[in-house]
């Protein structure tokens, strides 16, 4: 296994590729990585944790780490990391182990939040406008108590 690499779900990569803006799409990303990191996040908040079957070796091919790092990125792994196993030396930067396990939590969590996303964006024709609702729906999100009638769940 590619320590130094990100590696995307062969059933998401035509998603992750219809979310990045270029000429045919009209995507709210710029990168993979923009997207992948976004999609953990959403897997982070939403406790979806899905382990990777076949791994896309074409477009988009495993992400260097790099590129995660120069984004600023590494620090979202590093939290989701230690937010998962308790432990903060799953972050330590000699430790082969350590970030072998903290790449596959990451990848775990980014394959959930995937999942997520193409449940939330079925059927839309553009990703942008979905994707900002579900932003707004999430920061307006109100807690739900037992004496509360929330209509909601009827839509």
């Amino acid at each position: 296994m590619g320590v130094n690499r990100i590696r995307i779900a062969k059933n998401k990569a035509d998603l992750v590729q219809a979310l990045i803006a270029s000429k045919e799409t009209t995507g709210p990303f710029q990168t993979y990585a923009d997207v992948v990191v976004f999609a953990a996040a959403l897997g982070v908040q939403r406790k979806k944790r899905v382990p990777l079957s076949t791994i896309s070796q074409k477009e988009p091919a495993p992400i260097g780490l790099e590129i995660f790092v120069s984004r600023g990125y590494d620090l979202v792994l590093k939290l989701i990391a230690i937010a998962q196993t308790q432990d903060t030396k799953i972050i330590s930067p000699s430790d082969a182990a350590a970030q072998e396990k903290r790449i596959r939590i990451f990848e775990e969590y980014a394959n959930g939040g995937l999942e997520a996303l193409r449940d939330e964006l079925r059927g839309a024709v553009d990703y942008s406008e979905q994707l900002l609702l579900l932003l707004s729906a999430e920061r307006f999100k109100q807690e739900v108590t037992e004496d509360s009638f929330d209509l909601s769940r009827f839509l």
